[in-house]
């Protein structure tokens, strides 16, 4: 496994856990790719991402969330949320061949990690 790929997956428990509906409706095994990486300018890598190179939707994600630290605004980190892990899986070497062609320019040294949810409770 090369460094810059952390899989890491756990399979939420079967007690009375506080899951969302939205999950229980679809499974609790709900698979996050997780991406982080240094972006040189953040506009010009939301515009990369919003021309959207690998089609999400097409490829499987259900949702993603885009964030970014209050205290670094060249950081950018991307949460998408899949049905299965064979489409997450997919969908990163997919991913994959994207940075190879960008990395350097729009982002740096991807850090990627596939979840599952464990628990959610809202508030």
């Amino acid at each position: 496994m090369s460094n810059d790929r952390i899989v890491s997956y756990a399979v939420a428990p079967n007690s009375g856990s506080a899951i969302p509906y939205s999950l229980k409706k679809r499974g609790t095994k709900m698979p996050i790719v997780q991406i982080e990486h240094p972006v040189p300018n953040f506009d010009a890598w939301k515009k990369a991402f919003d021309s959207d190179p690998v089609g999400r939707e097409h490829s499987g994600v259900r949702r993603y969330q885009v964030l970014r630290p209050i205290d670094n605004s060249s950081y950018a980190i991307v949460d998408l949320e899949f049905d299965n892990s064979s489409k997450a899986e997919a969908f990163l070497a997919a991913m994959r061949e994207v940075w190879r062609r960008v990395e350097g320019t729009i982002m740096e040294s991807p850090r990627v990690r596939i979840v599952e949810v464990v628990e959610s409770k809202e508030y």
